[in-house]
């Protein structure tokens, strides 16, 4: 891979710890300290921050994540910039996750400014009505319902109704004969949150949902084309926790459910949505909270820049430059004052959009992207490896080595290329102030 990539690894064999100089800064500190003016700066940019790999390891905050927090909020406690929390997990409620975040960074946070794999789902309504059997592990029907579907169905609730489809693990097979109680409404459709716990037991259930057409009364019928709407969220093949190495994520589940698939039909596994990154649709959410923040708080300044930092090549920054890629062609096509006059309508309210508006609204020119750039930052303190190599040439890499995206996505050396790498996440937000010659009172 040309370009920052590896010009940061030759650094890093040298022992160097400082990134600046490769991301291209422009400007100093002491070339924009400040005005005059007693009025208090107004950002016109938004950050996008990953969890996992940049801010925690597990449940343990990374250092520099402190360090970080202590430029972005004042001495009262307010952020002095538009952001989102970005993640890919999608075990828990956004409230449970802003709430964690909250304790461990010691800083208020809202359930507006954390998304989750799931959270775009709110916006698939035309399913929320329908029977829908939901893949994952903790309050999974909760989550389910939080989102708006009224109809939910879990793996647990369909074992229990079919207890001789799950005959892996021996010890759970059922001691004695049984029948299926067979009590439950056909299944019209499949939601995976994330990966689960019995990897084996989801996969031959999701299966026999697809083969059946959602009455698992029936045989299988593997030339049923096409089968069930299946929407999928967090396609992250690997996380960072407390571990040296990264551990499987929900994107290796789906690796074992599309080839399982294939093998028994020989037809692909075809996905109604994906969602989290690096699907366009959670960065445009993603921007759409943004500006809900900036309208909140008064600010006047159109947010017209996004800054995504993240940790993982494959999926924080090659959903970050897909995102920018897409504005840059919308640019393009409206020319950027249009854009610009747009994001100063849709940013010019004084207060911030409901849950409700923001599902009525979602389709609506408001919610057009307004943003003319996103660029990606990647940190050193998660999945990345510094020292690993990544061939530039897409026709010479071994995909299942080389690139760990979803299969949906092409692998293009031009989306998994940063536009800044730094060492932490303390050094990303003082690398954002200094591009934006922002400096908070």
């Amino acid at each position: 891979m040309r370009g920052l990539l590896p010009l940061y690894r030759e650094l890093c064999s040298r022992g160097s710890r400082h990134a600046r100089p490769i991301a291209a800064v422009v400007g100093s500190r002491c070339g924009f300290c400040g005005t005059n003016s007693n009025k208090l700066p107004e950002p016109s940019f938004g950050v996008l921050f990953d969890i996992d790999g940049v801010l925690l390891r597990g449940r343990t905050l990374i250092p520099a994540a402190k360090k970080a927090f202590e430029k972005l909020v004042d001495s009262r406690g307010q952020f002095v910039v538009p952001l989102v929390f970005v993640t890919n997990a999608g075990n828990c409620l956004r409230q449970t996750k802003a709430d964690q975040l909250s304790h461990i960074l010691g800083v208020q946070i809202t359930q507006d400014q954390v998304i989750m794999s799931h959270s775009p789902l709110r916006m698939f309504k035309k399913f929320h009505d329908k029977c829908v059997l939901v893949s994952g592990q903790g309050p999974v029907l909760e989550i389910a319902k939080n989102l708006g579907f009224n109809n939910v169905i879990s793996i647990d609730m369909l074992r229990e109704s079919f207890p001789l489809l799950d005959m892996v693990d021996h010890n759970r097979r059922p001691k004695l004969p049984s029948v299926p109680v067979g009590n439950l409404p056909k299944v019209e459709a499949v939601v995976l949150f994330g990966e689960p716990i019995r990897w084996e037991t989801n996969l031959q259930l999701i299966v026999d949902i697809l083969l059946t057409n959602g009455n698992l009364s029936s045989l299988h019928q593997a030339q049923n084309i096409p089968h069930l709407p299946l929407l999928a969220c967090n396609m992250d093949l690997m996380w960072m926790a407390e571990a040296q190495s990264p551990r499987f994520g929900h994107g290796t589940f789906l690796v074992c459910l599309e080839n399982i698939y294939k093998k028994i039909t020989g037809k692909d596994l075809k996905y109604e949505a994906l969602m989290g990154k690096p699907s366009e649709l959670t960065y445009h959410f993603a921007e759409f909270l943004i500006r809900g923040q900036a309208m909140q708080r008064q600010w006047k300044h159109p947010i017209t820049s996004l800054y995504a930092i993240g940790d993982n090549l494959m999926t924080d920054i090659y959903g970050a430059n897909l995102y920018n890629r897409s504005l840059e062609v919308r640019v393009s096509r409206k020319g950027p004052k249009a854009i610009a006059k747009m994001a100063t309508a849709t940013g010019s309210a004084t207060t911030v959009p409901t849950e409700d508006f923001v599902d009525n609204m979602w389709e609506s020119e408001f919610a057009v992207p307004a943003a003319t750039s996103c660029k990606s930052v990647l940190v050193c303190t998660g999945v990345y490896n510094p020292t690993a190599e990544v061939p530039s040439d897409a026709s010479r890499c071994i995909k299942e080595t080389v690139f760990h995206g979803h299969r949906d996505f092409r692998f293009d050396p031009a989306l998994v290329e940063p536009g800044y790498i730094v060492q932490d996440v303390a050094e990303a937000v003082e690398l954002i102030f200094e591009k934006e010659k922002f400096v908070p009172q």
